[in-house]
Parts: structure tokens; C-alpha cells; sequence
């Protein structure tokens, strides 16, 4: 009666007991496993697949109709195995050669004074070779302006002798014209006498022998009188016959040290004068770099910025005495120019593209047909078909004239734009109408 009434409870447990055995059976746990397992791995890779695989290349290709590709004026030309002289930029700065700027020094103690009807020399001014800048007049003391007793008793004896011989002068002058007067009259007569068959034909010829002799005598006294009138004496100043001092080379004055009427003393500096015609190009070359660098062949000398232009000059290699900036381990080279339309000036620093060592051909392409992206990447657009162009991405190495070398890029041959290129940008990339 008892155990009836327990049976229920006993069948109750063991049922209990055989879910819970199933639940946690392997074969319950391998299915939940291979769930989570499932999610773990199945999810990861379903986000990571692609529905195709793009490459760069079909991503800027380009397609246009007929009336765009003649509206943007596309050009195209091939890639080409050119020679590419390879050029390095450097800094250089232009000097004057050696003997383009002269300063004029005084050779005498005196007082400066500018030529009649020149102005005195100003900073800028224009001169020529041999042309009178200024006037010195010399002081009789060069030590001083003022006379010494003793000079001035010389002075005066000088003066005296000089008017005498002023005096004298005018009077042998006078003299001579009388005699040439006398001569002349005498001529006039024997010549009637001798057409009046009254006098003789050797009568004529003294007459004429006395008035060339007059005239001769007379052109002496006019010439001696010219001589002694010239001489000069300043007595209150004390000076002599002014001293023209002249331009020893055609140019520019540069600067001026003195004033009109300051009195000097003997070598002191007057002015400067420049001649910047022709000027060198100093070039500081690492020294590690020495080796690369053709020193035997012309530079092109470019303004600061770099940019190749019509105004651009060659400088011809010149031999000087070497020179070096040790603190900066450079050496100085230095070339030569032209400078006639004074299109440089000295001091003024410039780019100086030197060649390099060595011949290398490579593909290269027009100037014009390399454009760059915002992130500095270089491109060319090589044309598919007449409407269908595709970006390429390219490598530049140097530039030569108009033309680049492409280190890496398309094969030769290969058509690329070079006119129009950054107009197809504009158009791939929708800022362009």
C-alpha cells in the first residue's frame, strides 16, 4: 500500500533525470557548437566578399563625345626615347669680375670743382671712357691751403714774370704787324716801278722776300703771345692750371665720396665707377657633388624661382683662382655672362641649372602633359581610342627644356595628351563644365 502510493514520485524523478541527461549529451553540444562556430567565422566572411574586383586603370578611364573632345582641344603626341641631359639647381649670386669697378683717387692736394657746362657726378649717372668727371686745381702747398710767406713772395715774382712776358708778347705781336704792313707796301711799290718799266725785277723779288720773312716773324709773335696768355696764377686761392680728372672705364658712378669745392687731400677717394656689362655667377657646390658636375659645359642661368623663360641667359664656364666655403663643405665654381641689357645685377641671387655627368636616354613627354593630383601624385592621360582616355599614374625625374623624364610610366609609343590635360581632369573629376 505504501510502495503504490510512492510509485508516482519514483516515475516523476526518472524522468526528470533522463531530460537532464539528454540536454547535456555530445550530441545536443556538437550542434551548438558548430552554431557558434558558425557565427564566428560564417558572419566574418560573408561582410569581407566583393561583387567584383576593380583595378586603378578602370577607374579613370574616360569617355567623351565628339563635340567635348574638340571643345577641350585635346593633342595628343607619343612617349618618346630622348637624350635627357641630366641638370641639378643650384643657388648662385652674381659678383663683378675682377678690375668692373675702379676707385678714382685724387693724385694731388686741391680743390674739386666740376667742368663747365657738366653737372657734378651723381650716383647713377652715366659716363664713358676718358670723359672729364671733375677738375682738381692743385694748391701750390700740398700740405696746405693758405700761403707761406716765402710763397707768396715767389707768387709774386711769377706773376710779375708772367706779365712781363704778357707785355713783351703784345708788344713783339705789334711789332710784327708793322713790319708786315711795311713789307707789303714795299712789294706794292716795286711792283708799279717794275710796270712802269722804271724799276728792276730784283727790287720785286727783296720786297717779296721782306714781307715773308714779316709774316713768319708775325705768326711767331701771335703764337708766343697765345702761350703766355694761357698762364694763370690765383693768387687768393692759390692754384695752378685745373687738373681733369677722367673716367677710367665706361659704366655707372656708384658712388661718390666728395662735394664741389671741398678741398682734399692727395689719394683720397673721388668716386667709384662700375661697368656691370659682363658679370660671373658664383656657384657654391657641395663638395660630395663635385664628381657628378660637367664643369666643362655651359649653365642656364633662371631667376629665383626656377622657371625656365626667353630672358634666360648661359653662362660660360670661366678658370679663376679656386675658392671654397669651408663652414658649408662647399667649393665655388664660376661661370660668365653676358649682361648688356643689365637684365642682373651684382649681388642678385639666381638659379643656375649645371649639367651633369653622363648621357642618359629615357622615355620622356612634353611638359605640358604632366599634371599632378591634391596629394602631389604625377599623371599623364593616354588617349584609348579617338573619345575613350585613361589617367596613368607616372614618375617624373628631371626636366630638360620642354620636355620631362618619366621614370616610371607608360611604354613608348603610347599616345599621351599634351594639350588639354588638365581640362580632362576638370571633366573626370565633375569640376569642370
Amino acid at each position: 500500500m505504501n510502495l503504490l502510493k510512492e510509485t508516482p514520485v519514483f516515475l516523476i524523478g526518472c524522468l526528470l533525470t533522463g531530460v537532464i541527461f539528454l540536454l547535456w549529451s555530445p550530441e545536443q553540444k556538437a550542434p551548438s557548437e558548430s552554431h557558434s562556430a558558425k557565427s564566428k567565422h560564417g558572419h566574418g566572411s560573408e561582410h569581407s566578399q566583393t561583387s567584383k574586383t576593380l583595378s586603378e586603370a578602370d577607374l579613370n578611364v574616360i569617355t567623351l563625345s565628339p563635340t567635348a573632345v574638340k571643345r577641350l582641344g585635346i593633342e595628343t603626341a607619343p612617349v618618346e626615347v630622348r637624350e635627357m641631359p641630366r641638370t641639378r639647381a643650384y643657388g648662385a649670386e652674381m659678383v663683378l669680375p675682377t678690375g668692373a669697378a675702379v676707385i678714382v683717387s685724387a693724385p694731388l692736394a686741391g680743390t674739386l670743382r666740376h667742368p663747365q657746362g657738366h653737372p657734378f657726378p651723381q650716383v647713377g649717372q652715366q659716363v664713358k671712357q676718358e670723359e672729364t668727371i671733375l677738375e682738381l686745381l692743385p694748391l701750390l702747398s700740398p700740405e696746405r691751403a693758405v700761403l707761406t710767406p716765402a710763397e707768396r713772395i715767389r707768387f709774386a715774382e711769377a706773376k710779375a714774370a708772367v706779365a712781363q712776358s704778357q707785355i713783351d708778347a703784345e708788344g713783339q705781336l705789334q711789332q710784327a704787324v708793322v713790319q708786315q704792313d711795311a713789307a707789303r707796301i714795299q712789294l706794292e711799290r716795286a711792283k708799279r716801278l717794275l710796270d712802269n718799266s722804271v724799276g728792276t725785277k730784283r727790287a720785286v723779288d727783296d720786297a717779296e722776300a721782306k714781307l715773308k720773312l714779316a709774316e713768319e716773324v708775325l705768326a711767331a709773335a701771335k703764337n708766343r703771345k697765345k702761350l703766355v696768355d694761357h698762364i694763370q696764377l690765383d693768387e687768393a686761392a692759390g692754384t695752378l692750371k685745373p687738373m681733369p680728372i677722367r673716367a677710367p672705364l665706361s659704366g655707372i658712378v656708384r658712388t661718390t665720396s666728395v662735394q664741389p669745392g671741398q678741398i682734399i687731400a692727395a689719394g683720397a677717394p673721388l668716386f667709384e665707377v662700375m661697368n656691370g656689362e659682363k658679370l660671373w655667377v658664383k656657384v657654391p657646390v657641395y663638395a660630395g657633388e663635385l664628381d657628378e658636375i660637367d664643369a666643362t659645359k655651359p649653365v642656364r642661368i633662371t631667376l629665383l624661382d626656377g622657371h625656365f623663360t626667353q630672358q634666360d641667359v648661359m653662362g660660360k664656364p670661366v678658370s679663376l683662382p679656386p675658392t671654397a666655403l669651408p663652414l658649408s663643405a662647399a667649393v665655388d665654381l664660376y661661370y660668365e655672362i653676358d649682361n648688356q641689357n643689365h637684365r642682373y645685377r651684382p649681388g642678385q641671387k639666381v638659379s643656375v641649372n649645371v649639367p651633369l655627368t653622363g648621357k642618359t636616354y629615357v622615355k620622356s613627354v612634353p611638359w605640358s602633359a604632366l599634371i599632378y593630383d591634391v596629394y602631389g601624385g604625377q599623371w599623364v592621360y593616354e588617349r584609348l581610342g579617338e573619345q575613350t582616355f585613361a589617367r596613368r599614374r607616372v614618375e617624373a625625374g628631371w626636366v630638360n627644356q620642354d620636355r620631362v623624364a618619366l621614370l616610371r610610366g607608360p611604354e613608348a609609343g603610347t599616345k599621351i595628351v599634351t594639350a588639354g590635360a588638365a581640362e580632362l581632369m576638370g571633366t573626370e573629376f565633375g569640376f569642370a563644365k
